[in-house]
């Protein structure tokens, strides 16, 4: 079997950042799939399921309730791996172009206090697994280490 494009990333080089991981055509509509890398893999510890779960209730609330954005959101979700997040927009953009989203989006998820949306036994299959206090940690440490400042470095995936 021939690999998929993103196990073709040579993961040693890899950044924290926000990488076009691909574009989908899909009759005469684009679809750009994101990495929004947050550690470092293999290199940094991954992040742990419950924080993983509680940025993507956060994140997916927000981006669907975004004004601009909210009816271009297709999917946004956890890697395996868990050293990051998938953001699936219709569209065709580049890296760089989502910055101001994405800046915007982990603001909000670094300062929210409140109840997590959807984290009760009706609304989710594994309520009881978050973390909002790493979440908030987590969200401020990739805006003050990546996000803030961000370069090419970590806007285009490194050559190989």
């Amino acid at each position: 079997m021939e690999k998929i494009a993103s196990f073709t990333i040579n993961h040693l080089k890899l950044l924290p950042g926000i990488y076009v991981s691909r574009k989908d055509h899909i009759g005469n509509e684009v679809v750009t799939t994101f990495d929004l890398r947050m550690t470092r893999p293999n290199f940094e510890p991954v992040m742990n399921t419950a924080e993983v779960h509680t940025i993507e209730h956060l994140a997916a609330t927000f981006l669907r309730n975004h004004k601009d954005y909210g009816d271009r959101i297709v999917y946004f979700g956890p890697m395996g791996c868990r050293t990051g997040f998938y953001l699936i927009l219709a569209g065709d953009y580049e890296s760089a172009d989502i910055v101001p989203l994405v800046r915007e989006m982990f603001e909000f998820i670094s300062s929210y206090k409140d109840d997590v949306p959807g984290a009760s036994a009706r609304d989710c299959g594994n309520y009881l697994d978050m973390n909002l206090n790493m979440a908030n940690y987590l969200a401020k440490k990739y805006l003050d280490e990546v996000i803030n400042g961000i370069d090419e470095s970590r806007l285009i995936y490194p050559a190989d």
